[in-house]
């Protein structure tokens, strides 16, 4: 299947299209159609300009396949839609779309953090030419922030390394995940997180894919490695529970849709396990 071409901008052409494509946003929540049946889809100009006008805050995004993309935060929810949480909706969607939502997520809930300098603490201005928001006063630009996590799936023959956080879903299980602190590199951030979650120590490291996840702002940078030595001993209050799992048995793991569901996936298929899908519960919330 072609992909669909998407053409990043700041600011909107001369000539817009007849359509556009409008993630907007009520206190967080992405607006789909209130009927559950109806597509999720690009809306006439129409019907978009009274959402504009109404926009607390508003961003062009860019082109996709040709149809001018906007991200929209709402002061309240129009008629003929309803609110939903972003990773619910994001389930429902394919690529582009998924990763235009997290990136109009991303952007509004960035210039909501810098209304204000945050070295004087003068009204910041957004800028014409780039996405950045510049104090007046002082010159400090800021620019949308991405924070770098890494994910890791550990393996050894026949078995992947599972774990689960307090804060997952009941009975769902993941690949380890943390974020990379200031001077240190995604390899050394994967060494150490390993280390402090599950007490044992890894080799092999390949890497394996990344993800724009909106929630609120990071970069997931995914490897795989192999166990080198140790036994599993969680972090407290940390890692709830870890443990290692055969190919073929594993347990409740992340949907397709998001990076950590793909890892696991493909990482046993690649160890010649079945596809998670035939022998694991994969959690849809």
């Amino acid at each position: 299947m072609r992909r669909m071409l998407f053409v990043p901008a700041v600011q909107p052409p001369v000539t817009t299209s007849a359509a556009a494509w409008c993630f907007a946003f009520v206190e967080g929540q992405l607006l789909l159609p209130a009927d559950e049946a109806a597509r999720f889809a690009p809306q006439p100009w129409p019907a978009i300009e009274p959402w504009l006008g109404r926009s607390e805050r508003r961003h062009y995004l860019g082109l996709l396949e040709g149809v001018d993309c906007w991200a929209l935060a709402l002061a309240e929810l129009p008629t003929g839609w309803r609110r939903v949480p972003l990773r619910a909706a994001m389930l429902q969607f394919g690529e582009p779309l998924m990763a235009l939502a997290g990136r109009a997520a991303q952007v509004l809930e960035w210039d909501r953090a810098h209304r204000h300098c945050g070295v004087c603490g003068t009204p910041t201005e957004l800028q014409p030419a780039e996405r950045a928001r510049r104090c007046p006063a002082c010159g400090h630009t800021a620019y949308p922030r991405i924070s770098p996590a890494m994910m890791v799936l550990v393996w050894r023959e026949g078995e992947v390394l599972l774990a689960r956080s307090p804060h997952y879903a009941p009975g769902v299980y993941s690949a380890l995940a943390g974020f990379v602190e200031a001077g240190e590199s995604l390899e050394e951030c994967v060494h150490r997180e390993v280390a402090e979650e599950v007490g044992v120590r890894v080799r092999e490291l390949r890497y394996f894919g990344s993800q724009s996840w909106p929630f609120p702002h990071s970069l997931m940078v995914a490897y795989t490695a192999r166990w080198a030595e140790g036994d599993i001993v969680p972090q407290a209050g940390e890692i709830e529970d870890a443990r290692w799992y055969p190919l073929d048995a594993l347990p409740k793991i992340p949907p397709r849709f998001s990076i950590s569901g793909h890892l696991i996936g493909d990482t046993v298929r690649w160890l010649g396990g079945p596809e998670p899908g035939a022998t694991a519960s994969v959690v849809q919330r």
